[in-house]
C-alpha cells in the first residue's frame, strides 16, 4: 500500500497520521460525551486531554527509540521524525496514564473514575490505529497459508495488525455494554488493561519486527506484568468495594 493518502503544497499527508489523528480525535469526543452522560464537567475530559496526548505521543516515541537505540543514537532529526512510523503503544500509555494521575491530583478529581471513562475510547483508538501501519507495511507478522494472509514482499504473512484491531473492537464493545453494571471505579480500567494484554501478548509472538530485550519480546514481557498487577489491584478495589458494604 502507499503510506502517503494525498498531498497539500508538496507536502506528503501520511496514512498513518491520519488513523492516529482520528483515533485521538474520536477517543476525545466519546470520553467527553461519557463524562457530560454521567453529570460530570466534560470540560475536564478536554484539559486532561490536552496534557495526555502530547504526553502519549512523546512516550510511544521515546520507549521505541530507547530500545532502537542502535538505529537512532546520534542522529536527531531520526528520533523527532515519527512521519513514518516508530510508536510503541505501552510507551504512549505508560506517559498518559501518568500524565493523568498528576492531573486529577492537582485538580481534586477522581483519577480511577476518568480512567474509566477513557477505557474504552483508548482501545477502540488503538484498533483504528493499527490500520496505520498496514499502509506502512508494517506491524505484521511471519509467513502463513492461511487464506486471510498479506503479501508483503512478495510472500503471504499474518496481518497481526488486523488481529489486534479485531481483538481491540472486541473489547471496545464488552466494555461498553460492561461499563453501566461496573461495581467500584477502576474496574473498567482495570479489566482493559488485562483484556487488551492477553491478546497482545499472543499477537505479539506472531510479529517479526518486535522490540526486542535481551532476545525476549519487551510487549510480552510488559503484557504478563499488565496482566498480574492489573488483577491484583482488581482483586483489591473490589474486595475494599464489599468490606464497606
Amino acid at each position: 500500500m502507499n503510506p502517503i493518502a494525498f498531498e497539500i503544497f508538496g507536502v506528503a499527508i501520511r496514512w498513518y497520521g491520519i488513523f492516529i489523528s482520528t483515533a485521538i480525535l474520536l477517543g476525545v469526543y466519546l470520553v467527553y460525551r461519557e463524562a457530560k452522560s454521567k453529570g460530570y464537567d466534560p470540560e475536564y475530559t478536554i484539559d486532561m486531554a490536552l496534557w495526555c496526548v502530547p504526553a502519549a505521543i512523546v512516550g510511544a516515541r521515546l520507549y521505541y527509540v530507547i530500545f532502537e537505540w542502535d538505529y537512532y543514537k546520534g542522529d536527531i532529526f531520526k528520533i523527532i521524525n515519527t512521519r513514518e512510523g516508530g510508536l510503541a503503544i505501552h510507551g504512549a500509555l505508560i506517559a498518559a496514564v501518568f500524565t493523568g494521575y498528576i492531573f486529577t491530583k492537582v485538580k481534586k478529581i477522581d483519577f480511577w473514575e476518568n480512567v474509566d471513562f477513557a477505557a474504552p475510547s483508548i482501545v477502540l483508538g488503538q484498533a483504528i490505529g493499527r490500520w496505520g501501519n498496514f499502509f506502512n507495511g508494517e506491524a505484521h507478522g511471519g509467513p502463513t497459508d492461511l487464506p486471510w494472509g498479506i503479501i508483503v514482499d512478495g510472500i503471504a504473512v499474518h496481518p497481526t495488525f488486523l488481529y489486534e484491531s479485531l481483538w481491540n473492537i472486541g473489547i471496545f464493545i464488552f466494555l461498553m455494554i460492561y461499563k453501566n453494571k461496573k461495581k467500584v471505579n477502576g474496574e473498567i480500567f482495570l479489566l482493559y488493561g488485562i483484556l487488551y494484554s492477553i491478546g497482545r501478548f499472543w499477537i505479539e509472538g506472531l510479529r517479526t519486527d518486535s522490540l526486542m530485550f535481551m532476545g525476549l519480546r519487551i510487549a510480552q514481557l510488559i503484557s504478563i506484568f499488565i496482566i498480574a498487577a492489573f488483577s491484583v489491584l482488581l482483586v483489591i478495589i473490589r474486595s475494599r468495594k464489599n468490606q464497606r458494604i
